[in-house]
């Protein structure tokens, strides 16, 4: 394998797909949550790992700083994946968009009365196409994280977030109460760099698409 770069993004992502590289015969040297280095060598002499926020996932890749990447369904919705080629769903990470509103919130009678809804989210395209969809007008606001405080301070009626377990909606007296759809991670590749490094690419590609049909 010579220079081929693999852009992941700390936590679970990196965790889940570290059984994927294996698979492909490759080895991280270095853990990303206690080692303070970005770039990360493997035990193939021309593969490393690149680490950035996983929102910055699909650019690294479409622009060619990294050939393949590992980035969720959510982050390549807001994108839009130009200049990309997702031939995999992982089936990692896997959790759920959803809207969650106030425990209390009359959301069906809101959204039936044709109200205006303030919506808080990082995923505003995705927030937009759905409520477009529904014929429902909603003021967007942006948000970048601790989006389950916008209704609680009344920034928001209304938010539009990935849940997990929903923990976190629980504890801060939120209920999801519509699920836009379900997310997983996909293997993002350059289209460029599979041109140029076919065989390489292509021999990962199928690694993680056999170790994909053989997991539970």
């Amino acid at each position: 394998m010579n220079g081929i770069t693999i852009a992941l993004s700390k936590g679970r992502i990196f965790e889940e797909t570290l059984p994927l590289l294996a698979a492909a015969g490759i080895v991280p040297k270095e853990n990303p949550e206690t080692s303070r280095k970005l770039i990360i060598e493997t035990n193939q002499p021309g593969v490393r790992v690149v680490i950035v926020r996983a929102s910055d996932v699909p650019t690294y890749v479409q622009y060619g700083a990294a050939d393949l990447g590992v980035a969720g369904k959510d982050v390549l919705i807001e994108h839009g994946g130009e200049g990309l080629y997702a031939p995999l769903d992982l089936k990692i990470a896997a959790c759920r968009m959803m809207v969650a509103v106030p425990a209390g919130f009359d959301y069906q009678n809101a959204v039936k009365q044709g109200a205006r809804l303030k919506v808080a989210s990082k995923y505003i395209k995705t927030a937009r196409e759905h409520f477009a969809a529904k014929g429902v007008h909603v003021d967007l606001i942006k948000l970048y994280g601790s989006m389950e405080l916008a209704p609680l301070v009344g920034l928001a009626d209304a938010i539009v977030d990935l849940v997990s377990t929903g923990g976190t909606l629980k504890a801060n007296n939120l209920v999801a109460v519509e699920e836009i759809m379900p997310i997983s991670s996909r293997l993002v590749v350059n289209q460029a760099a599979l041109k140029i490094k076919t065989s390489t690419i292509q021999t990962i590609i199928d690694a993680f698409r056999r170790a994909v049909e053989q997991s539970p």
